[in-house]
């Protein structure tokens, strides 16, 4: 009861009405100052800002032509194994050596190309229709390297032709010669089933690798290319690595998808 008088007396008393009315203080002022204009810049970009999305996708280096495997036509032993990995080869090409039953066979490279793989070895018994190489298909050692880039199905049709991709090729140190650049060449019109990715491939395992989420579709990347570097290739950093790419690298791509705005306006 005695803090109750005290309060209305000193609410009585006359010299208190002269007394200004505090709102606020000049901390709390600039506190709310602060406050709308952050709102208003945050209404501001929301109507006119944009955000960009970067969708990723496992690839490889490759040229555009693809590869095939070559097959024994013959049934025997493998006496000579005339070529090795890396060799370019002319088409007919002789590549192995069968002793059969009526004598000596040549199996002879069906296209021109570069021996990506050899799968037959002196002393292999083969049989007709044995795998016994993978052949790159080349024309020349200047032939441009490409990018084929295989994105989820669902995924394809956000990525346009003209896109920028960021490749982080498997072996390139990153932090040290950054990303290969590129830029979305074509879009396959369907998705590819691990056996379509191993005719272009000529690799099982890898067409495996890139089906384990369900058939991909395979998105063509052209190469920035770059007379000011060791590869040929423009690179997120000024030089790039010190030394040539080989065909039948893994890398990443990372597209650069168009920016879209925070919030979609709906018109009646």
């Amino acid at each position: 009861m005695q803090f109750r008088q005290q309060a209305l007396s000193k609410l009585q008393s006359p010299e208190e009405l002269d007394l200004p009315v505090r709102y606020a203080r000049p901390q709390g002022l600039l506190v709310l100052a602060v406050t709308l204009v952050v709102m208003a810049a945050a209404g501001v970009w929301a109507v006119t800002g944009s955000v960009s999305s970067t969708l990723r996708a496992p690839g490889i280096l490759t040229h555009g032509q693809g590869s095939y495997v070559l097959q024994s036509p013959v049934t025997g032993q493998v006496t000579s194994v005339l070529v090795e990995d890396g060799e370019r080869l002319a088409a007919g090409a002789a590549v192995l050596k069968v002793r059969t039953e009526q004598g000596d066979r040549v199996v002879r490279a069906i296209a021109a190309g570069r021996v990506t793989a050899l799968v037959a070895r002196i002393g292999t018994v083969v049989t007709t229709g044995a795998d016994v190489a993978t052949v790159e298909r080349v024309d020349g050692s200047d032939d441009p390297l490409l990018a084929m880039v295989y994105v989820p199905a669902d995924s394809a049709a956000t990525v346009p032709v003209g896109a920028k991709v960021d490749l982080t090729v498997q072996s390139v140190p990153t932090q040290q010669y950054g990303v290969l650049r590129g830029h979305v060449k074509a879009i396959g019109r369907s998705a590819q089933s691990a056996q379509k990715i191993t005719g272009f491939l000529g690799d099982k395992e890898l067409a495996e690798q890139f089906t384990q989420e369900g058939p991909p579709v395979a998105v063509l990347v052209r190469l920035d290319r770059s007379s000011a570097t060791k590869s040929g290739y423009a690179w997120s950093s000024a030089g790039g690595p010190p030394f040539a790419l080989d065909s039948m690298t893994l890398a990443t791509g990372a597209f650069h998808l168009a920016e879209q705005r925070p919030i979609d306006w709906l018109l009646p």
